[in-house]
């Protein structure tokens, strides 16, 4: 691996989370060639939306754990 790709890495593991997980949508969307996983440009900008939403701490992320205990709580 080139110098320049490691420090690229270097630098993206130290982003938060949700901006890594973004990041790693974008790059897979990117190598996926299939018609069904085509993102339009209404999503990415939700997508973009609920991430800077993320980031600026407007709301609160729980677990996958947890928002299924919750919606079997609600639903249940």
């Amino acid at each position: 691996m080139s110098q320049k790709i490691e420090d690229i890495v270097d630098n993206i593991l130290k982003l938060p989370a949700n901006s890594r997980a973004y990041l790693v949508e974008v790059l897979l969307e990117s190598l996926d060639f299939e018609e069904d996983f085509i993102i339009n440009d209404e999503w990415k900008k939700e997508i973009k939306r609920h991430c800077q939403e993320i980031d600026e701490g407007k709301v609160k992320m729980i677990s996958g754990e947890e928002g299924l205990s919750q919606l079997q709580r609600k639903y249940s």
